[in-house]
């Protein structure tokens, strides 16, 4: 749109007007055209003035300057004149437009407030070792749908070789972020281990919430290393027919009641005993020997961590009675089958083994003996001094797991009282009872059970020691049952108890310092 002249300015005027130039002070010279003959005849051309002020040009406003003769005048010129049309097409143009960018905008912000405030799916990875998928796969199912976020994927590893897979992974920034380990290996996991938050778990918590072993094994200080599902230990499985075939009615409860059962059970043939009392006294052929005899040291009053004395003496020869063909209690040797397979004939009355080897047993019975009839109790005491045995495995969390949170939480679920007895239902639905709660607040439940109540009976009372039959580690427990299998077999070949234990105690010093510990904690499991 163009501006309407000022009434003080010619839209035409150049330059301001000269005292010389007086008598046509707005002439405008345009390109001369080729020269005329005759200059007189060139024509002038003058604009006349537009509210010009200047009294020379105008003396007097009523009397107008007339052109000189021979000009031609050239009316002013006038703005063109304004078109006024409808602005509303334009506005609504413009409206638009900012109202699409604007949504543009707040579209853009939602999406990008979603993403910040939708919380990431977490995917925590759980290597477990005895439970199969179909067990734990509707607790993990059940803890997802509670909480959307995280997601749990359950992988059962073999037992073999796992201790040294399991910290290899870890190590190496592609393990589990929980796991399971036997409670023995927190010195050999230590740099693994992830401490258990104050928010998910206090040492005072844990005290009263799980047996006594379970604080010994799992926490040092102020800090807790892993958390229990289950507790396990020895227990006395007894063959009924051949207590009652040789007039007795009830399992031992003191050793000196054991070993007058011997004689009225055993029943020599041979190089063998056609039946044997009880799977006692050699190591190739009685499983979990290791366990028996810690169990033994503890019960005589042996300091594991320093065996001397004459307690350590005794207790060795006590074990070794049962496999000596002149004592009066010898029952058990070398050329006998397997304990597990000669309890499941019906060869042996008595063995000493976890809960769990009831699965074996009875299969290995529909096989060959599918009338046997056994029970589980307490393992026989000495007389004032109470000991149990406990080994068993616990839940953990990798220290270099970034899924800390989400994996604590897991546990926490499946830690809780509620948890726990649908997991022990679910594996009592595949096979004949599930894992001994580790829970104190849970004993009652299962105390008069058949198979786990006398596991639970005596978990009060029970220690460890790091001499755990099968947790194949290649390591701490391994080695130490190396050493009391040398032990145990050099006293068959006529060495002396006295002797054994020299080579023994210095081995056992050994491996101890090398997984970092020491004499004193050693006896503190006792």
């Amino acid at each position: 749109m163009m501006t309407p002249p000022s009434q003080t300015e010619s839209p035409l005027s150049m330059s301001p007007p000269s005292p010389e130039s007086k008598t046509a002070p707005f002439m405008v010279d345009f390109p001369s055209p080729p020269p005329a003959p005759d200059a007189s005849s060139q024509e002038t051309i003058v604009v006349p003035p537009q509210g010009v002020n200047d009294p020379s040009l105008n003396p007097s406003p009523l009397e107008p300057i007339m052109p000189e003769p021979g000009t031609t005048v050239i009316p002013p010129t006038e703005p063109p004149p304004v078109v006024k049309g409808n602005p509303w097409p334009k506005r609504i143009l413009v409206i638009g437009l900012l109202l699409f960018f604007l949504g543009g905008a707040v579209f853009a912000g939602r999406m990008i407030m979603t993403k910040v405030s939708t919380p990431k799916e977490v995917v925590v990875n759980y290597w477990g070792l005895w439970e199969q998928e179909g067990v734990i796969k509707p607790i993990i199912a059940e803890f997802e749908s509670q909480n959307s976020t995280i997601k749990v994927q359950y992988s059962r590893q073999s037992p073999k070789q796992y201790r040294a897979r399991l910290q290899t992974a870890i190590d190496a920034g592609n393990g589990p972020d929980i796991f399971r380990f036997h409670a023995t290996w927190v010195p050999m996991l230590k740099n693994q281990l992830a401490a258990v938050p104050e928010d998910v778990m206090t040492p005072t918590t844990f005290a009263s919430t799980y047996y006594p072993v379970a604080t010994n094994d799992l926490v040092a200080g102020s800090t807790i290393y892993g958390i229990p599902l289950m507790i396990e230990g020895l227990g006395l499985f007894y063959n009924e027919d051949l207590f009652a075939a040789a007039g007795i009615a009830t399992p031992p409860t003191t050793w000196e009641e054991l070993l007058a059962m011997v004689p009225k059970i055993a029943r020599p043939e041979g190089n063998g005993f056609s039946t044997a009392a009880i799977a006692l006294g050699t190591t190739s052929n009685i499983e979990n020997f290791s366990d028996i005899l810690a169990l033994m040291f503890m019960q005589n009053g042996a300091n594991l961590g320093s065996l001397s004395g004459s307690e350590a003496e005794e207790t060795l020869s006590f074990y070794k009675k049962f496999a000596t063909a002149t004592d009066p209690v010898y029952t058990w040797n070398d050329t006998m089958d397997n304990s597990m397979y000669a309890f499941a004939s019906g060869k042996v009355a008595m063995i000493f083994a976890p809960s769990w080897r009831a699965f074996d047993i009875v299969e290995m019975a529909k096989q060959m003996n599918s009338n046997l009839r056994f029970k589980i109790a307490a393992v026989p005491q000495l007389p004032g001094n109470t000991v149990t045995w406990a080994s068993y495995w616990a839940e953990g969390v990798s220290e270099k797991s970034t899924n800390k949170k989400a994996a604590w939480k897991f546990l926490q679920f499946l830690t809780s009282k509620e948890t726990m007895i649908k997991l022990y239902n679910s594996e009592g639905n595949i096979r004949l009872f599930g894992e001994p709660y580790a829970r104190v607040d849970m004993a009652n439940l299962i105390t008069d059970a058949p198979y786990v109540g006398p596991y639970i009976k005596q978990a009060n009372d029970s220690k460890s020691f790091p001499l755990a039959s099968r947790t194949w580690d290649e390591g701490l427990n391994d080695k130490m049952m190396k050493y009391l299998e040398n032990a145990v077999n050099a006293l068959g070949q006529g060495s002396s108890p006295q002797t054994e234990l020299e080579t023994l105690q210095k081995g056992f010093s050994q491996i101890l310092s090398q997984y970092g510990l020491v004499t004193t904690a050693a006896s503190t499991t006792q």
